[in-house]
């Protein structure tokens, strides 16, 4: 296991890592017993996202006036475990007034705190973290944990054929894990593409659209179509990347929806949550093609940010339009994404 897998997998499991020459815990996962042994005396600081401390009206206060930048709240008597943790979940703001008065600080080092930020999304928990004092064996340079939260390598683990009921065509799926963190990631490789750019679609995963069809997205819907086109085109190759929730994991992702039912748009609950309001990365997609000998691409896609990482790391990619009709549960979800994030007809 490589040290940034292992640190993903030490804060999902409420454990300390070291970055840099800070230790931090992940809020939501480090447990009572845990924190009385580092910090018996409950005098570890938090490090939020800019952009919780900015859902908590703390952007007028001087270390925390960017949205994109980690903040450092300090320690009160009265800002005991159980309250942080209440502070940090975005789906409680609604049931209280403000917490507070909260006081922000400055970070010795930002730039440890932004990676260590990045690790903790890359676990899929919530961007809140404490700041402890203690050391630890677990320790990872701000690179590394940059490198871990943003992988861009892979190696193929193995392929097979697989019939699909929905295809009449031939198709192997291809699993590779990521060399930084050790996430697995699949392509599915439909028919051939006859010596021309593939028609290719990046589809992120979705739990509850793809499997569940939920109707809030249309997720499900657009990866049905997207292997019906490739079969009608002759070929295609489909990556199916573990990035849930746009980057925010599948966790947090019900929260945001959580966040909607009280009337927040998707981009709003992302951001109430203390996330951008897309956290994807295509460093890893294009290290995808380019194991499968691909450099250029006919990208499925409404969205141009997928177009741009993938020209940003080498892969020639044309669009073509990929979008389906919405229902009444997923209309504003489209228009909200089309309106705030650029989506393309």
């Amino acid at each position: 296991m490589s040290k940034g897998a292992e640190a993903i997998a030490a804060l999902r499991a409420g454990r300390a890592v070291g970055i840099g020459a800070m230790t931090v815990a992940a809020v939501e996962t480090a447990t009572d017993d845990f924190l009385g042994l580092l910090d018996p005396n409950g005098r570890a600081a938090l490090v939020l996202s800019g952009a919780r401390a900015a859902a908590l009206g703390l952007a007028n206060q001087r270390d925390s006036a960017s949205s994109r930048e980690p903040v450092l709240i300090e320690r009160a008597p009265w800002l005991d475990a159980a309250t942080v943790r209440g502070l940090v979940d975005a789906g409680r703001d609604f049931d209280r007034f403000g917490p507070g008065p909260l006081q922000t600080g400055t970070l010795e080092d930002p730039g440890a705190a932004q990676a260590a930020l990045a690790l903790a999304r890359r676990a899929g928990l919530m961007p809140a973290l404490w700041l402890l004092g203690a050391d630890t064996a677990l320790r990872l340079s701000q690179d590394e944990a940059l490198a871990a939260a943003r992988p861009a390598q892979v190696t193929i683990a193995a392929r097979a054929i697989l019939p699909v009921d929905t295809l009449d065509i031939a198709a192997q799926v291809v699993a590779m894990r990521a060399e930084e963190d050790g996430s697995e990631h699949v392509a599915l490789l439909v028919g051939a593409p006859g010596g021309r750019a593939p028609l290719t679609r990046l589809h992120s995963e979705c739990l509850t659209g793809d499997v569940f069809g939920s109707l809030k997205c249309d997720c499900g819907p657009q990866l049905k179509a997207a292997l019906r086109l490739m079969a009608e085109d002759g070929g295609g190759i489909l990556l199916y990347l573990r990035q849930e929730g746009r980057g925010i994991g599948l966790a947090n992702k019900i929260r945001a929806y959580a966040l909607q039912d009280r009337g927040l748009d998707t981009v709003e609950a992302n951001q109430r949550l203390g996330f951008a309001d897309d956290e994807r990365d295509y460093a890893l997609a294009a290290a995808m093609l380019r194991a499968l000998g691909i450099s250029e691409v006919r990208l499925l896609t409404n969205n141009p940010a997928k177009l741009a990482g993938l020209e940003a790391q080498g892969i020639a990619a044309e669009r073509v339009a990929h979008r389906l009709p919405a229902n009444p549960h997923n209309a504003h979800y489209l228009a909200v994404k089309a309106a705030k994030s650029g989506h393309l007809d």
